[in-house]
């Protein structure tokens, strides 16, 4: 029995165990879409929308406008009573009534108001005004620029109106760029971009600490003392094993990136970058799952312990939350595991447009977790096997 073969046991039975891919593959993406919606959430606003009794043309399309708005959650209503009472509620951020009038108002050349409804208490409401009336004064500059044409040079008001909305699409000679002041985002970008990341490296190691258990159970049943009276090197049936989870962590993390980019639309940054990321990551949750194969007696001590211990692991390195928005003492110390490091250095490719280079420093502490945790792994692993009797 070759190193080659106890690899292909381990990742064979895997694959035939339908609870290991359920933790490997389902639970992850479940998680990514109910965190990602979640999250997604805090930088949209939620905004009724009351149309006009009989919207004209322009009343149309100011709601089309507020329908494909970036940052805005809109959701139509009837009549303007259902809308308070979800504005009541709290089920919204603000209610839109456009006006029944627009149409007639405008072509008459009058002031049309476009009334927001927000509660009192409420500053989530007034930030969704900005927003709508971001675009509500992209629409009005629209109208108002085919008036003038009109007045100014004569032709249809719809046959300017029309003009305005070719001129509209084309790149506008003023804009306004954000930059952070004395510094970048700490923070991965909101919804699937912040969920994704942050499970890759949650789920990894915790089905990596899992799959310790198949370890275990290998030795109860007595294959690794057949193999060994073979004889078969204790070397080969380490590395076998070492490497059968070691490819199980690399496909759940190529399953992850690939649900991410395609489903949900995630930029991964630099992909050299990433890449490296995703493997360095993948060994560390290797050495830690053999290691807790090799120090465990029993199945039953790597189940219970093994979620429990990479939930409290994860939370500690942010996965659950930006470190930086916790004391300085609590983030120091969740930079003594690896799961920090690892966050951090997507945040890195994510959120400052890094490369290979700018997470360096972060590969070099992963890379030194790695190598412990396999060394130690290596050592506990041919210890066992090589008792008497080997389990």
């Amino acid at each position: 029995m070759t190193a080659f073969a106890v690899t292909w046991a381990t990742v064979l039975r895997t694959v035939r165990d339908r609870t290991a891919l359920f933790f490997m593959v389902l639970l992850p993406v479940a998680i990514i879409v109910v965190l990602g919606v979640t999250i997604r959430g805090f930088d949209e606003f939620r905004v009724g929308l009351v149309p006009a009794g009989r919207p004209g043309p322009l009343a149309q399309e100011l709601t089309s406008d507020l329908e494909r708005a970036p940052g805005l959650r809109t959701r139509g209503y009837a009549d303007a009573a259902d809308a308070r009472t979800a504005l009541r509620r709290a089920e919204l951020d603000a209610v839109v009534l456009v006006p029944a009038a627009l149409d007639e108002e405008v072509r008459a050349g009058r002031e049309v108001t476009v009334t927001v409804l927000v509660e009192p208490s409420g500053s989530t409401g007034h930030a969704a005004v900005s927003s709508v009336s971001a675009v509500v004064a992209a629409h009005a500059a629209r109208l108002q620029a085919a008036r003038f044409a009109t007045e100014q040079a004569g032709g249809t008001f719809d046959g300017n109106l029309a003009v305005a909305r070719r001129t509209g699409h084309t790149s506008v000679p003023v804009t306004v760029r954000t930059r952070t002041v004395d510094g970048q985002s700490e923070f991965l970008p909101l919804g699937y971009s912040y969920s994704t990341p942050t499970m890759l490296v949650l789920f990894v190691f915790i089905n990596a600490l899992g799959g310790g258990a198949a370890i275990v159970g290998t030795r109860g049943t007595g294959v690794y003392a057949r193999a060994l009276a073979a004889p078969v090197p204790t070397g080969a049936l380490v590395l076998g094993e070492t490497v059968a989870h070691l490819l199980l962590a690399l496909v759940q993390s190529v399953v992850i990136v690939g649900v991410g980019a395609v489903a949900f639309g995630v930029g991964w940054g630099d992909p050299l970058a990433a890449a490296v990321l995703v493997a360095l990551w993948a060994l560390v949750g290797t050495g830690a799952g053999v290691l807790a194969g090799a120090l465990a007696r029993t199945p039953e001590q790597v189940h219970a312990v093994g979620p429990a211990s990479g939930i409290v692991l994860g939370m500690l390195g942010g996965c659950m939350w930006p470190l930086v928005l916790v004391p300085g003492w609590l983030s120091t110390a969740g930079h003594a595991v690896p799961h920090a490091w690892a966050v951090d250095a997507w945040t890195t490719l994510l959120s400052h447009d890094g490369d290979l280079a700018a997470i360096l420093p972060d590969l070099g502490v992963l890379a030194a977790f790695a190598a412990a945790l396999l060394s130690l792994a290596a050592l506990a692993l041919r210890r066992r096997l090589t008792s008497v009797p080997a389990r």
